[in-house]
């Protein structure tokens, strides 16, 4: 199993505090994998919020390749973030030449542009520096969004979050989400690494989507690029969440509908029943077969966690008015958010979404037998 641990705060954290919190729950992961989702940005990535921020692993000929990429397209660097790393690698971390993270200025002549063309243009982007670098093995690309940031890498989660000094006043915000992995695949590739990403939707998972294939035939068919990658069965989750967003166009309170649907009596009897049933059918290809425990971010910031029906992967939320975290086991959450309220810890069914909203004033729980709000 690998372990889990999300926090959002109205004052920006360090990732360290999430890293910390995975290495209370080590005895839950193997050390060989961690990755990290910062949005919401601190530090001096708070006064550019539109600025799309590339997040990656760049050998030297790499970042040669990208400068010209980039420039050719019309990109100018407006902030980077500059590593510099100890001259001896940890144990089990391999030596890279650049962790990228760097800011751009959008070309001149996209001005005025839409977000969502805007989303379009800068998924396009990522999805062919991703084909380049895997061609030549020379780049490796996670994000390009605006306020995002990814960090990947193989090795002890604390431990490379020490090595490359994410520790820092320029590195903060205030939803993270971070995985320590466990190692399922017998080559460790980063793009297997969670969390995923796509057009300022991401999730990570604990579980096993043994389902992985027919969903991965569903979303191919779709004819979306974006729907690609699939190097871990929970890539998809994703990618189910983009299409119930975007192409369904629903909220948040329907992605369970879409997963895991309502079964017997419980279908029969909600207030939506005739849409649930439909969705049921034409999206039968999604429906996921765990055990899984999911934990996601929305664009406007909110934090959710789900299970499957078997609920046989751990999880919890918890926290306080202004800082809440959602983590695989109690004691994680407990070594971050020591002073809330134990008593209003929630544990979530296979019914629940518990989302904690940009606010960050309450855990709300959606049930899957509540009716669907309406769509906008």
């Amino acid at each position: 199993m690998c372990r889990l641990f999300a926090i959002t705060s109205e004052t920006p954290v360090s990732p360290i505090l999430a890293l910390g919190a995975l290495d209370v729950m080590r005895e839950g992961h193997d050390g060989s994998g961690v990755g990290l989702f910062l949005r919401d940005l601190g530090g001096p990535f708070d006064d550019m919020k539109d600025a799309p921020i590339l997040s990656g692993i760049f050998t030297k000929d790499g970042i040669k390749r990208l400068d010209s990429y980039m420039m050719n397209l019309g990109f100018m660097t407006k902030y980077k973030i500059s590593f510099k790393l100890p001259k001896t690698t940890p144990e089990g971390v391999p030596r890279r030449d650049v962790y990228l993270i760097r800011a751009y200025e959008y070309p001149e002549e996209w001005e005025g542009r839409s977000f969502e063309e805007l989303g379009r243009e800068l998924m396009s982007i990522r999805l062919q520096l991703r084909e380049m670098g895997q061609a030549q093995q020379d780049m490796i690309v996670f994000s390009f969004w605006p306020d995002v940031i990814m960090v990947k890498e193989i090795g002890d989660p604390l431990t490379v979050g020490k090595y490359l000094n994410l520790d820092r006043e320029d590195l903060t915000a205030r939803v993270i989400m971070a995985q320590g992995r466990q190692n399922t695949n017998y080559a460790i590739n980063l793009y297997a690494c969670h969390p995923f990403f796509l057009q300022g939707l991401s999730t990570m998972t604990n579980g096993e989507n043994t389902a992985f294939v027919p969903i991965k035939e569903f979303l191919m068919s779709r004819g979306f690029p974006g729907y690609m990658g699939f190097q871990s069965d929970s890539e998809v989750f994703t990618h189910i969440l983009h299409y119930t967003l975007a192409s369904l166009g629903f909220g948040i309170e329907a992605y369970k509908h879409i997963i895991t649907p309502l079964q017997g009596a419980d279908l029969e009897d909600h207030p939506n029943a005739p849409l649930l049933k439909q969705l049921k059918q034409s999206c039968r290809r999604m429906i996921i077969d765990g055990p899984n425990c999911v934990i996601g971010s929305l664009p406007d910031h909110s934090l959710f966690m789900v299970q499957d029906r078997k609920k046989l992967r751990p999880g919890v939320v918890g926290g306080r008015p202004g800082q809440y975290a959602f983590s695989s086991e109690i004691c994680g959450l407990d070594a971050v958010i020591p002073d809330r309220d134990k008593r209003n810890d929630f544990q979530p069914m296979h019914l629940d979404t518990a989302i904690v909203g940009p606010d960050r004033q309450e855990i709300r729980i959606c049930r899957q037998t509540d009716p669907l709000p309406r769509q906008h």
